[in-house]
């Protein structure tokens, strides 16, 4: 769940980044999937890090 939500987050953050800096739709596509991955591999090895150190 948690790096759902980080990926999503990411694509909202890479577009808004993307467009700010006057890109195509072409360049925002490709900055919300670039971010939205990159968060969402960050919110996986931070859901396995809550989990080990919470939980266990």
């Amino acid at each position: 769940m948690i790096a759902l939500v980080a990926g999503l987050v990411g694509a909202v953050v890479g577009g808004l980044t993307a467009k700010r800096r006057k890109g195509s739709a072409a360049d925002i596509a490709q900055y919300a999937a670039g971010y939205g991955i990159a968060f969402g591999v960050a919110g996986v090895f931070g859901g396995l890090l809550l989990e080990h150190f919470v939980f266990s």
